[in-house]
């Protein structure tokens, strides 16, 4: 293969010195074929990836090196490039027309996002049988499930590409299986097998755990070998590692109370299995007969009844705790970021908040109208709330002027709550941050606490941040004996 050849070479120096942490980490994978970076977020992934790619290009290992990230993280990419290197990307769009000039280019760096690798797989499976093209795939939970269109695509690419890096904070996002496919994509089954199904079979965070003693220990065994199998491909570091110096973090457990008819809703969808809400103005019957759609059900009344039922006219019992959090926080000379699950809920805090100069992002709005508000919040001092879900905002951000996160209300994800707190915990932060979790007493937020913390435990483990002792002195399982009291199941 021809190399590809610039009538002026960019120059390969990085802007910016790196922390002694992030060269060490370089040093540790930029040779090798395939490798994963799995520092948690806030410890700087982006800058050890643009220095591996410098290192790569002025060696010459590569002619190409394309990053694949989330499309609302392409801005964010770009300055992250400018900042820390000369080289100016070409970008990959949904604009098949341009695509083809990139392809033909002699550029040295590509940004495509996820999406736009899965339409252009066949021309870029020729693009990298002529070039000689390294991939860094930034925030590779996207892959995490085999079994998915986009996930296949990716796993059809791979050996194609002559180097192959994956990068996240979170590699068990949720459940210790999701790592998995992640992996295939580097090596093909060579440290975690080819079986995905064996593999979810023994690495289950299941409800059943919680009696049966056999399941519980084939689950810690095989969890403990699972950063051992990866260990001589990827390099992972935490904040309480001491590699470098960040404010403290602060989380705080805020119970709050009801409102009388968001209690009552609750209570009927929680014992009858069913509620009569109003929806666009006719009463419905609304039958959750299936256990995740009931979970919802309880999870949008504790934190909202206008989220299932239009005629719910009430203050929800969460938010005079939230808006007397916000005032101490703005009158302190602070800003906040308030989560929460629902696009619906963002709109209406948003209007609720109004007052304290709130911007709103979720994956609704169009990318520039995110952008737009992510700005004000960032630049404008008389924005002090920025109310958003973690799908919109969760990830590859700095959000640094904030020195609080609120969850208004928390899903099923760890990934969601670990990779939306530390949006604000991370390189650059000067102040102590505080995390504050509204917790509706009596209520399926109190399993979520459990049940968060559990894989929170278990992640820590599969990743290597704790030992097997560490794990059985403070594992707990209860989170399979709470959820038959929230569904008021009886044995």
């Amino acid at each position: 293969m021809s190399p590809i050849i610039l009538k002026k070479e960019p120059k390969y120096d990085s802007k910016c010195v790196a922390f002694p942490f992030q060269n060490e980490a370089l040093k540790e994978i930029q040779d090798l074929e395939y490798a994963a970076i799995f520092h948690e977020q806030g410890l700087g992934k982006t800058k050890i990836a643009i220095d591996l790619m410098l290192y790569w290009l002025e060696k010459r290992i590569v002619d190409t090196v394309l990053f694949i990230v989330k499309k609302g993280l392409i801005n964010n990419w770009m300055r992250e490039l400018e900042l820390h290197s000369h080289i100016k990307p070409k970008l990959l769009t949904q604009n098949r027309k341009a695509n083809f000039f990139v392809f033909n280019s002699p550029a040295r760096a590509i940004i495509g996002h996820y999406e736009v690798i899965k339409s252009e797989k066949e021309r870029i499976k020729l693009f990298f049988k002529t070039r000689d093209v390294a991939a860094i795939l930034d925030e590779s939970v996207k892959i995490k499930n085999p079994y998915s269109s986009l996930t296949k695509d990716f796993f059809e690419i791979a050996p194609l590409l002559k180097k192959r890096i994956i990068m996240t904070g979170t590699p068990i996002a949720n459940r210790p299986y999701d790592i998995w496919s992640q992996i295939w994509f580097l090596d093909q089954g060579k440290s975690l097998g080819n079986d995905f199904k064996e593999f979810r079979q023994n690495l289950n965070l299941s409800n059943r755990l919680y009696k049966d003693m056999n399941t519980q220990k084939i689950f810690e065994e095989q969890l403990e070998l699972i950063s051992m199998k990866i260990s001589s491909f990827s390099v992972r570091k935490t904040k309480e590692s001491g590699i470098i110096k960040l404010p403290r973090k602060v989380i705080e457990s805020m119970k709050t109370d009801w409102e009388y008819h968001q209690l009552e809703l609750y209570k009927q969808v929680r014992n009858e299995e069913r509620a009569i809400v109003l929806k666009d103005g006719m009463p419905e019957e609304d039958r959750s007969e299936e256990v995740l759609k009931r979970l919802l059900r309880l999870l949008q009344i504790a934190s909202n009844p206008r989220l299932i039922d239009d005629s719910y006219r009430s203050e929800p019992g969460k938010f005079p705790y939230l808006r007397d959090l916000i005032i101490k926080i703005v009158n302190n000379n602070e800003k906040c970021i308030v989560w929460t699950s629902f696009t619906k809920n963002v709109d209406w805090l948003k209007n609720e908040l109004e007052e304290f100069g709130t911007c709103k992002t979720h994956g609704k709005l169009p990318i520039v109208s995110r952008n737009i508000e992510i700005d004000k919040f960032l630049y404008e001092p008389e924005y002090n709330v920025l109310v958003a879900t973690p799908g919109a905002a969760k990830e590859g951000l700095t959000l640094t002027p904030a020195n609080h996160v609120i969850f208004y209300d928390r899903s099923f994800s760890l990934d969601d709550y670990l990779q939306a707190q530390d949006r604000i915990h991370r390189i650059s932060q000067e102040k102590t941050c505080y995390i504050h979790n509204l917790i509706m007493n009596n209520s399926i937020d109190e399993w979520i606490d459990v049940l968060l913390n559990s894989k929170k435990l278990a992640a820590q483990l599969g990743q290597g941040d704790i030992s097997i002792e560490y794990y059985k002195s403070k594992k707990s399982y209860d989170f399979g004996e709470i959820i038959k009291d929230i569904l008021c199941i009886k044995e």
